[in-house]
């Protein structure tokens, strides 16, 4: 069987967690507001990843909003044996990891899609409103009729509310 530097997850206070000084990665309120967010919907799903001593290598971010929501204590897995660098290094690497996937956005836009259909809170997910807008958008491009081209081309006057003055589009 494997075993793994980071195999058994215990419950650790908050306040005995130190952060890492150098964190390269910052979290915004907003997103430490999301992840609290997410947190309230579905609990804690992730551990924090600490040293030894209670360094934080992973989970900055969920450490700041268990504060936010006054979470006492959390889930945390201990890396023993890491030298320095091999934390260093993680810490970057767990961060950059993720970014460096891509989507399907057929599958992503039917996710999405169905998820609204179901009345879930999107903002829960993390995309912002112009970001969902943009995925979901399903625009009609067909060629308009005749008649709809000629509203088009209908000119209307429009007036100046301030003056009064008036002027052809």
């Amino acid at each position: 069987m494997q075993t793994w530097p980071a195999d058994n997850i215990e419950r650790r206070k908050i306040s005995d967690l130190i952060p890492y000084a150098r964190n390269a990665r910052t979290h915004s309120d907003n997103q430490i507001a999301q992840i609290a967010a997410s947190m309230k919907e579905w609990g804690w799903t992730n551990p924090v990843l600490i040293d030894e001593d209670g360094g934080i290598i992973a989970g900055h971010g969920r450490v700041l909003a268990a504060q936010k929501l006054n979470i006492p204590d959390v889930p945390t897995m201990t890396a023993t044996g890491w030298s320095d660098a091999k934390k260093q290094a993680y810490i970057l690497a767990d961060n950059q990891l993720a970014l460096n996937a891509g989507w399907d956005m057929d599958m992503l836009k039917l996710e999405l899609t169905e998820l609204d259909d179901l009345d879930f809170d999107l903002d829960l997910i993390g995309f912002d409103e112009n970001g969902l807008a943009a995925i979901m958008f399903d625009g009609n491009f067909e060629p308009g009729s005749e008649d709809d081209q000629g509203q088009l081309d209908e000119k209307k006057p429009i007036q100046c509310p301030e003056c009064g003055h008036e002027w052809q589009t």
